[in-house]
């Protein structure tokens, strides 16, 4: 119960605000430890591929990206429909600074994604369910930043992209599930819960290093960007006030 409640206290935005700060700097010194060690091994390490040479290589960025493309929209609409059901002003801000993010990740997966399709399918872009589908959540993701930033008030801001997020959310299975329910050029999933992996143990060990370096990077850029929004928000309160005139005589 204790336990709970004090995590329950870093609602707040001064309380977030602080324990951001201190958690920052070690999700960039994961990021940089991370994405080297798995650069590494994915580049260094893991073999050729009999059939793609060292095209292949392009996975170990592609599918984190793409996970996290996937994973960030979850997390995304999931804190922009806490802010709307509850009104918790940190779970909006949460959502707003998770966005470009998000964003960011189905670029990469896209564009790695064209790397990897012009020597495997001899074409930079198909009309593909999975490609389309990914496309559509780019979409929706600079729709959802577009919206929030277009609305002055804040409160109706978040209230409007919380519902876009809420409803841009059934995209998702039908990115993870549209190689089992169409005929797709997109090969299946390599890596399942059920069924042993369908790669070599270097390069699955490259892959989740380099996985592990995205998600260390997303909450690194997503904590620097939720203190900026806090201050932005929070501007006219008095412990803003206190940390500026802090910042100043220091």
């Amino acid at each position: 119960m204790n336990s709970g409640m004090r995590l329950y206290n870093f609602a707040a935005p001064s309380r977030f605000y602080a324990l951001a700060a201190k958690i920052t700097p070690w999700m960039w010194a994961l990021t940089a430890l991370f994405g080297v060690a798995g650069l590494y091994v994915g580049f260094i390490i893991a073999p050729v591929d009999a059939t793609q040479g060292n095209a292949y290589r392009i996975i170990f960025l592609h599918v984190p990206a793409a996970w996290m493309s996937m994973l960030l929209y979850m997390v995304m609409a999931f804190w922009a429909a806490i802010g709307w059901a509850f009104r918790a002003r940190m779970a909006s801000i949460l959502a707003r600074a998770i966005a470009p993010t998000g964003a960011l990740f189905t670029f990469l997966a896209l564009w790695s994604g064209a790397l990897w399709g012009r020597p495997s399918w001899g074409a930079w872009w198909v009309w593909d369910a999975r490609l389309t589908s990914e496309l559509i959540l780019l979409f929706l993701y600079l729709g959802y930043i577009a919206l929030v930033e277009a609305i002055d008030d804040p409160r109706r801001a978040d209230q409007a992209g919380a519902l876009l997020a809420v409803v841009g959310a059934i995209n998702v299975p039908v990115i993870y599930f549209s190689v089992r329910w169409w005929n797709t050029l997109h090969q299946g999933a390599t890596i399942s819960m059920t069924a042993a992996p369908k790669m070599a143990s270097t390069m699955l060990t490259a892959m989740l290093l380099m996985t592990l370096a995205c998600w260390a990077y997303a909450f690194a850029v997503v904590f620097i960007r939720a203190r900026a929004i806090i201050l932005e928000r929070e501007r006219h309160t008095t412990w803003v006030s206190e940390l500026a005139l802090a910042a100043k005589g220091a």
